[in-house]
């Protein structure tokens, strides 16, 4: 009996050796250029895989949200965090100065009005907090922009917000993911690196201390962190990869995670039906690769369209020996947002179950 056998549908897979290969891959990477590697917990949200990232050198976590840092504090793992988002409001305030009793903890802020939020915080409960201004390096979503707007807030922050102190710089080159290529890839991750690093030199020439100059992306894991300058990594994906890395290199081979999934009608010879849709598979799609994921032994099927439970699988001549009650192993357009949607990920060693690890942050988006 195999792991096939064994579980119901939809589920999550992870093919232990792969993954052991991948968080390796990284680890020694990031050691090889003497770069800390703080990776980003929002793709795995799970203890076990953090646990594996530490023993493999990583100190410190990368969390999208609040409420990712507090559940690895709650399992004990971690007690080092970069928060890499902008904190704001009076409850969220409450709850970071409430996490940094129990941890270490760095925050994001990208305009004056976050950060005096932090400041007044701060200030109220007798702390200091140690903050990274996010760059705008192109992506276009938070962040300031590098050079003299990234100065003037470093500058506002020292003169006017006591309980904050300006210790580095950070960016996240999601604008590789637009690129069609490793070629365009390089070129603007390398643009990106570039611009943090002359950041990082323009607030110490004006008397910051910048010890933190960090980059984040997996496909660009490889690239930005050649810059001299740079001192931190922080790929997140990495640790299962996705399809839609498939453009820089990453193949079937690197892929972790897989969605088991059951064949569950066959309405038309050139149609089959799987029970796993929006709610596993969710709705991202890829200009680069047709459909809603790949189907690991039958790449030219195309899941074509999905509801919340149903996929609809488009069959080529080579895809139609597919029945009912068949089981496929599906390796997800974004494998991030597919993992927030379950409870459980079950580990495969040998083809069989040997673990199901919780989501210990499924659903902490706050």
């Amino acid at each position: 009996m195999t792991y096939r056998d064994e579980l119901d549908t939809p589920s999550l897979v992870i093919h232990e050796d792969i993954l052991k290969r991948n968080v390796a891959r990284m680890a020694e990477y990031a050691q090889s250029r003497g770069i800390e590697l703080r990776p980003h917990f929002k793709t795995h949200k799970t203890a076990k895989v953090a646990e594996m990232q530490k023993a493999a050198g990583s100190n410190g976590m990368t969390c999208a949200k609040l409420g990712e840092a507090e559940a690895l504090v709650e399992a004990g793992v971690y007690d080092d965090f970069f928060i890499a988002n902008q904190i704001v409001g009076p409850i969220k305030l409450k709850r970071l100065v409430a996490l940094m009793e129990r941890a270490k903890v760095r925050v994001a802020v990208d305009t004056p009005e976050v950060a005096a939020g932090l400041n007044e915080a701060m200030a109220e409960a007798g702390k200091n907090l140690d903050v990274i201004i996010e760059l705008n390096t192109g992506q276009d979503r938070a962040g300031i922009k590098p050079g003299a707007e990234a100065l003037q807030l470093a500058e506002t922050i020292r003169a006017e917000m006591p309980s904050l102190r300006v210790i580095g710089l950070m960016t996240h080159e999601g604008q590789v993911n637009n690129t069609d290529g490793v070629e365009g890839m390089t070129e603007t991750a390398m643009a990106a690196g570039e611009d943090i690093v002359a950041s990082a030199e323009l607030l110490r020439e004006h008397g910051f201390d910048i010890t933190v100059v960090s980059v984040g992306s997996t496909p660009a894991a490889f690239v930005t962190t050649t810059i001299e300058g740079v001192t931190e990594m922080r790929p997140g994906t990495y640790v299962f990869n996705d399809r839609n890395y498939f453009k820089y290199g990453i193949n079937v081979e690197d892929c972790a995670l897989r969605i088991l999934a059951t064949v569950t009608s066959r309405p038309a010879p050139d149609r089959a039906v799987i029970d796993a849709g929006s709610k596993v598979l969710t709705s991202d799609t890829n200009p680069a690769n047709p459909g809603h994921g790949l189907i690991v032994d039958y790449p030219d099927a195309v899941i074509a369209r999905i509801s919340e439970e149903h996929g609809v699988v488009e069959l080529p001549e080579s895809a139609r020996g597919l029945k009912v009650g068949d089981k496929i192993e599906i390796i997800p357009n974004h494998v991030c947002p597919t993992v927030n949607l379950q409870d459980e990920l079950y580990l495969i060693r040998n083809d069989s179950v040997v673990e199901a690890w919780p989501v210990i942050a499924r659903g902490k988006v706050r």
